[in-house]
């Protein structure tokens, strides 16, 4: 399982964003460059539609490639009353011809994109990863080199934490505390619900910028 949490900040935020982690985590980021296959089953594997999400990391000097399932969400009164969402989710690390192999299974592209920006990884009462990327799409079939961005001066903060069903609740509340330090920048919140950028940004990126992350959180 993994808890996981996301909102967006403009561009001209990073940065400022880049120096409250730096301070929070007390790791140095990484760089982030990851081609994303989406593939969806075809009518000859059953009548309920699978999905299944292929990442190639592009920043490694041999790319690397990771097939990874988001199942369904947890569910229920107790999922509702909170805001992180917690979903089945299963990865594993495979080769090079893993999207041949899916095309021989009889699934099809349904689409593509390319991820360019930065990932810290912490422990923090949960290991918690951190990522700050524009999305970007490709105008021709994996031309990476030639991908443009989805939403120009926008970029999407994911973050997530592993869980397993005898541990999310601490989890959870990891990640909430987490988020609440990252307040002042943006809002996070469970996938798909729309919460846009914080009228606060401008003043806590140009606090942030000034003191060049040298006060202590």
């Amino acid at each position: 399982m993994e808890c996981v949490v996301q909102g967006i900040i403009e561009t001209q935020y990073v940065e400022a964003l880049e120096i409250l982690l730096q301070g929070l985590c007390g790791v140095n980021k990484e760089r982030l460059r990851v081609h994303e296959i989406c593939l969806k089953s075809g009518p000859n594997l059953g009548f309920v539609a699978s999905e299944v999400r292929l990442l190639c990391d592009l920043e490694q000097s041999e790319p690397t490639w990771t097939v990874k399932h988001v199942g369904g969400a947890m569910r229920g009164a107790g999922a509702e009353q909170i805001s992180v969402l917690v979903r089945s989710m299963v990865e594993s690390k495979a080769s090079k011809n893993v999207l041949r192999l899916f095309y021989a299974l009889g699934y099809k592209l349904d689409h593509e994109l390319l991820r360019v920006g930065i990932t810290f990884h912490f422990q923090r009462g949960a290991q918690i990863t951190v990522t700050v990327s524009s999305v970007n799409k490709m105008l021709k079939l994996h031309a990476t080199d030639e991908a443009v961005p989805v939403t120009p001066g926008i970029q999407l903060v994911e973050v997530t934490a592993p869980a397993t069903s005898e541990n999310y609740n601490e989890v959870v509340a990891a990640v909430s505390s987490f988020c609440e330090y990252l307040a002042p920048l943006l809002h996070l919140s469970k996938p798909g619900v729309s919460t846009g950028v914080v009228p606060t940004a401008a003043a806590a990126a140009a606090s942030l910028m000034s003191d060049g992350g040298g006060t202590t959180l």
